[in-house]
């Protein structure tokens, strides 16, 4: 245990604040990088569970079932430890951005699967009818409907994400919550750092659902339009 002992004052508090924000940092990135590979993989999985054969709709059925039904840890422990028993091992920001981005991705399908059900299939035939492929009809017609639809189930999966980050401590990523244990393993300071934990969450998380709420609004002002 490392002691803080020398510093005091203005000089320990500037210490703990410039050791969260580097937390944050990496929270932020982890955040950001789990929500696109949550938004990728759902994407590929939702257009699967769309056009696919009923053995790929069974098959995406299995990975959203069993995503959702095992803990965000328990997937961070088998990225991290148990594949560096095989030989394949993970830093800890990587470990934790493919963690919770293969979780957020069973979630993300089916608010993308209830999105792309949303959009009228008279929509999809005409695109067929017109010879356009499957992929194109995704791609240019059905996807960007959906994505507009589900706006705000998607900030929601990305406010969850934000908190999950919180559980990437116990492999070792130094997010927010691993660095303020270590504040208070330091400096005994445990409610002024705990309170400071949630005032930054608060900072990161209030701005994105103010972004997604204008992100929303733009959208339906340029649907209006239209």
């Amino acid at each position: 245990m490392t002691s803080l002992a020398p510093l005091g004052g203005i000089d320990l508090y500037v210490y703990i604040a410039r050791t969260l924000i580097i937390g944050a940092w990496v929270t932020i990135v982890c955040t950001i990088g789990a929500l696109l590979v949550a938004i990728c993989a759902a994407a590929l999985l939702a257009s699967a569970q769309r056009f696919g054969g009923r053995v790929m709709r069974a098959l995406v059925f299995t990975y959203v079932e069993f995503f959702r039904a095992i803990p965000v840890l328990t997937l961070l422990f088998i990225l991290y430890f148990g594949l560096a028993t095989l030989g394949v091992k993970l830093s800890p920001i990587p470990a934790a951005i493919i963690g919770l981005g293969i979780n957020g991705a069973a979630y993300c399908t089916e608010i993308f699967r209830a999105g792309i059900q949303a959009v009228p299939s008279g929509q999809t035939e005409a695109a067929q009818a017109i010879g356009m492929r499957r992929w194109q009809v995704m791609r240019w017609i059905v996807l960007p409907q959906a994505v507009r639809i589900v706006l705000p189930a998607l900030t929601n999966l990305a406010v969850n994400l934000l908190k999950n980050t919180s559980v990437a401590s116990a492999v070792a990523a130094p997010e927010i919550m691993f660095l303020a244990r270590n504040l208070v393993n330091e400096t005994y300071l445990s409610p002024q750092i705990y309170i400071s934990v949630c005032i930054v969450y608060l900072c990161i998380s209030v701005p994105m659902m103010k972004l997604a709420g204008w992100l929303e609004l733009r959208v339906g002002v340029t649907d209006a339009k239209r």
